[in-house]
């Protein structure tokens, strides 16, 4: 693993415990050249889950990246990474356990909206006005609305 501070890949464990119900192991880490602390989850990779593009295209589901339009939405709110990461694994979890191996991104996109917005209703308006691609001031008001 190598080192969020110093790019170094030397490091020692420091804590490990199983996470997401098992599901994965959570590792804290020292890095042995700067003493930085980071954590690294380690996921059973199972079969993949696809997602279908409204142009008909599919893309294998990519939770990198699904986290950082979260981390960009979620700039400078009180959301920490580990609730963007429970988030997720709710998401892959709903729809693992409807035994589908493809999700529309019209769907996925609307289960982040729906869990975003329980979790900050800024963050909310802030990945919405990206994902429903807002051309007026007036859809934009009425994604405020939804939220009262």
């Amino acid at each position: 693993m190598r080192c969020s501070q110093c790019g170094k890949t030397e490091s020692k464990v420091v804590d490990s415990r199983p996470a997401e119900d098992g599901a994965s192991i959570r590792r804290r880490r020292e890095c042995l050249s700067c003493g930085n602390r980071f954590t690294t989850y380690e996921r059973i990779n199972d079969t993949s889950l696809m997602v279908v593009k409204s142009d008909g295209s599919s893309e294998a589901f990519d939770r990198g990246k699904l986290m950082r339009g979260l981390l960009m939405a979620c700039a400078k709110r009180p959301v920490s990474p580990d609730q963007l990461d429970a988030l997720i694994d709710g998401i892959e979890l709903h729809i693992k356990s409807g035994a589908r191996a493809e999700v529309a991104s019209k769907e996925l996109g609307s289960l982040v909206m729906e869990r975003l917005a329980a979790l900050d209703d800024v963050a909310y308006v802030r990945f919405a006005s990206v994902y429903k691609h807002f051309n007026s001031i007036e859809e934009f008001a009425q994604a405020l609305e939804e939220l009262r």
